[in-house]
């Protein structure tokens, strides 16, 4: 007998069976699995949705807040940003952003704030080689800030509150690189925005409906444990992510 042939008796005789058995199939009841059509996570009711994202989103390293008026909107924002020292910040296109006047709050607090622009065409009045050497694209500028930022500023596109996760695509923020490359991710999102399940966003997200759109899932922060086994946060991404609920009164 072989090295491999023994060890694989070895196994055999440790599970119970002999050589040549074949282990049957395990059978599951019907009534175990749910109908059709309906979600395997248990429903969470419209009422608790918010307080389930929260839940979900703390148990990933994530830290979430509710502002509920401009005073505590601003009390909140103003701590996460000393709790990190932002002294430069990046900005998402998400409208959000522009209804909270967010960039006007953040010069008036001494943090400079840089926006995501779509890259204008190229003049006709200019070669190829002068716009690449004379003068960066608005879109390398803009990435160069994203990984030069203390914080990265963005709304969403969805919460999903069964995973703890936030949604967000190219299609409401633009360049995506404010969410991923400062090491601090500052998100805002509203009621409507958050949903219970996955396939409630898939929905939303069909390629049908948004041709060419890309799409990053955020559950809590960056964390890796390939050397060594050791939870480390931030190697790949945000070590830090803070989700703010903007209730409809910050926005009058």
């Amino acid at each position: 007998m072989s090295e491999r042939e023994e060890m694989l008796e070895r196994i055999r005789r440790a599970l119970g069976r002999s050589k040549g058995s074949v282990p049957s199939a395990p059978s599951y009841a019907s009534e175990e699995w749910p109908p059709a059509g309906q979600p395997i996570m248990p429903l969470i009711a419209p009422a608790d949705l918010v307080g389930a994202f929260e839940a979900e989103w703390r148990k990933v390293g994530g830290l979430p807040y509710r502002a509920s008026a401009p005073q505590e909107f601003d009390e909140v924002v103003r701590a996460i940003l000393r709790s990190c020292g932002a002294t430069a910040a990046v900005l998402s296109r998400n409208p959000l952003l522009s209804r909270l006047r967010l960039a006007d709050r953040l010069r008036a607090w001494g943090t400079s704030a840089a926006f995501w622009t779509a890259p204008e065409p190229p003049r006709a009045e200019s070669s190829p080689r002068q716009s690449a050497v004379d003068s960066p694209s608005a879109e390398q500028a803009f990435r160069e800030q994203c990984f030069a930022a203390t914080v990265g500023i963005t709304g969403v596109d969805f919460v999903l509150a069964e995973s703890g996760s936030m949604v967000l695509s190219s299609l409401t923020e633009g360049s995506q690189l404010a969410s991923l490359a400062p090491p601090v991710h500052l998100a805002f999102y509203t009621r409507p925005q958050v949903l219970a399940s996955l396939e409630e966003v898939l929905e939303r997200l069909s390629p049908r409906l948004n041709s060419g759109r890309s799409v990053v899932f955020v559950t809590g922060t960056s964390r890796t444990a390939d050397i060594e086994q050791i939870l480390i946060r931030g190697v790949h991404g945000p070590r830090e992510v803070h989700a703010v609920l903007v209730e409809e009164t910050c926005l009058k």
